[in-house]
């Protein structure tokens, strides 16, 4: 019966959310709406809503989506060529689960870990 998962994540500024998912991660808007305080954003058959929360402080944001993709290495390294900074820590490598992965901060400090499952 369920068909769909649509995450919502905070963000401080709805400029700053939409320059950063559209112009570094090639998100779409979703919709021919705009909403005060509240963004939704699509990339192939994803989709991100956003929540205005401007007290947010980054430090303490703890939001975190894990995003599928059947061509990991391609994502990242469009990202990469698009000057994208990939998490210190999140590198593009295959994890001891068998999934390949890597991870980014978005502008609120939201983790977006991408992976690949390994055969």
């Amino acid at each position: 019966m369920l068909t769909d998962i649509n995450p919502k994540l905070p963000m401080r500024n709805k400029k700053t959310t939409l320059d950063f998912y559209c112009g570094q991660l090639g998100f779409n808007i979703f919709g021919n709406a705009d909403y005060d305080g509240y963004l939704m954003l699509e990339k192939d058959q994803v989709q991100i809503h956003f929540f205005e929360f401007r007290d947010l402080d980054p430090k303490e944001n703890y939001g975190q989506v894990y995003i599928r993709t059947d061509h990991i290495d391609k994502l990242y390294q469009s990202l990469l060529a698009n000057n994208t900074k990939i998490h210190p820590n999140g590198k593009l490598e295959v994890k001891p689960w068998g999934q390949k992965e890597f991870s980014l901060l978005d502008p609120d400090n939201n983790l977006l870990t991408f992976g690949q499952h390994q055969q």
